[in-house]
């Protein structure tokens, strides 16, 4: 229909959320970012780029946590120019929304964070499309609450309700590991009425398993997770990506190759074209 804007969480095609897990410099955020705009030919529901400006919940003091709000939205308004792909960000703090709103189409709120009444309410008031993940402790029809506190602030600010989805995580299975049960996908769809995202990345991170107590991560179980996920009903796909995993700053081991995204997503469209048939 002409002159109605797209949906950047179509329910009907398999959409991708894909980028490094934090922001870096320009030369590596355009990289990743160019690479994103030639996939994004290739996935039905389109490609939106994400990277974080802090890393607000790393596990030690000295964690490297990114160039703060204001150089990290300016360097996210730099790949939009660069890409021409919508971008995604994290917020951590109900007063950082207004401010991101005014750079990214998606504010993203982290999964330790998605009970956070404040901040769901402060990101629904925005307008923008909004991202919820799953908490590590959450079932899934807990997330229902989640969703409503985000159009809430819709509401209370009067405005109408950007797109709105949840996002599957895994869950804690006793400590430094995750699963992921494939019955969220289809439970979260019934309970929260919103499209519903696979972060097969993080489902594969170790927390506190890495070196010095940073996050660790087994990456070849994301091809697998990524396939069974999109059989099981996952909608889109959240997917960490850098040119040399090993050396990023943040979750290097639970991130893909660049160069082995293309293919990842090519099998992921296959099954997503097979299973909605």
């Amino acid at each position: 229909m002409t002159g109605v804007t797209p949906s950047l969480f179509p329910a009907d095609r398999l959409f991708l959320i894909a980028g490094p897990c934090q922001l870096e410099d320009d030369t590596l955020n355009l990289r990743v970012g160019e690479a994103l705009a030639k996939l994004a030919e290739h996935v039905p529901g389109g490609v939106i780029f994400k990277a974080s400006f802090d890393k607000a919940n790393r596990s030690n003091v000295d964690g490297v946590r990114g160039p703060g709000i204001e150089a990290g939205l300016a360097a996210l308004d730099r790949v939009r120019a660069a890409t021409g792909l919508p971008i995604l960000t994290d917020v951590h703090e109900a007063t950082q929304c207004a401010a991101a709103a005014q750079v990214v189409d998606v504010l993203q709120i982290p999964a330790f964070l998605c009970r956070q009444t404040d901040l769901l309410v402060a990101a629904g008031a925005t307008g923008k499309a909004v991202n919820v993940k799953k908490g590590q402790w959450m079932h899934p029809e807990g997330m229902a609450g989640a969703v409503r506190k985000v159009e809430a602030g819709a509401a209370l600010a009067g405005i109408a309700l950007g797109d709105l989805a949840v996002t599957e995580r895994g869950t804690f299975f006793g400590y430094g590991d995750l699963v992921v049960d494939m019955r969220a996908f289809a439970r979260m769809r019934t309970a929260c009425n919103v499209p519903v995202i696979f972060d097969a990345t993080h489902s594969v991170q170790q927390p506190g398993k890495g070196q010095g107590g940073a996050s660790g991560g087994a990456r070849e179980f994301i091809p697998p997770l990524t396939y069974a996920a999109v059989a099981a009903g996952a909608q889109g796909l959240f997917l960490e990506t850098h040119p040399n995993p090993d050396r990023a700053p943040s979750d290097g081991p639970n991130m893909i190759q660049l160069d082995d995204l293309p293919a990842l997503v090519a099998r992921a469209v296959d099954v997503w074209d097979r299973t909605n048939r």
